[in-house]
């Protein structure tokens, strides 16, 4: 009986697995790539900045093009909009968000957004630097899908002091939106104008 030669042995079970897990990778990250993504169906909100005042705002929905690369896409709580003067409360950068200075946000966690009634008293973080990208209490407010390519909302609930010393709470909804496509930021928010913490 003579052995079998070298060569004509079969690959192991493990290695033929991990080839197909491979090329199966490999084609679903091809398949995103070339799939257009539908569109929630959100268009850009007009600014039409007003002052709110000491009024409960809310909850609101907002849309705002935040693809610039290099500009800070600015909204005003106290003026219900995108502004390009005077105060500001928060900024989107693409996925980016910082508060005005003197502000600061906190994590509440996958809580449902109506259930927030009331907003803590401390414990926001504001920006670490002059030229923080993202404000620590918000950080990775989104997932991302190696296959779609997509990013996501985790839907967290967000706390925001303003500058001002008014209260928030914020959602974002989505990243995407018709018109702009990518970095199109919805949220939706109530805003405390009375400078209490009661949010609902």
């Amino acid at each position: 009986m003579t052995a079998p030669l070298a060569g004509s042995r079969r690959p192991p079970i493990m290695v033929l697995v991990l080839v197909a897990a491979f090329v199966m990778l490999v084609g679903a990250l091809l398949i995103g790539s070339f799939t257009k993504p539908e569109y929630p169906p959100y268009d850009v909100t007009v600014p039409t900045p007003a002052p709110i005042g000491d009024s409960l705002v809310g909850p609101a929905t907002y849309t705002l093009d935040a693809s610039s690369t290099e500009l800070w896409r600015r909204f005003s709580f106290g003026r219900n909009a995108v502004v390009d003067s005077g105060p500001w409360d928060i900024a989107f950068r693409r996925f980016h968000l910082i508060t005005g200075l003197g502000g600061g946000i906190m994590d509440l966690g996958v809580v449902p957004f109506d259930s927030v009634a009331t907003v803590p008293s401390d414990g926001y973080l504001p920006n670490q630097t002059a030229n923080d990208t993202t404000n620590p209490g918000v950080g990775k407010w989104y997932e991302y899908s190696m296959l779609s390519h997509l990013l996501t909302s985790k839907h967290h609930v967000y706390a925001v002091r303003t500058p001002g010393g008014k209260y928030v709470k914020l959602e974002f909804v989505a990243y995407y939106c018709r018109g702009v496509g990518q970095a199109c930021i919805t949220f939706r928010y109530a805003y405390q104008g009375d400078g209490s913490r009661r949010v609902k």
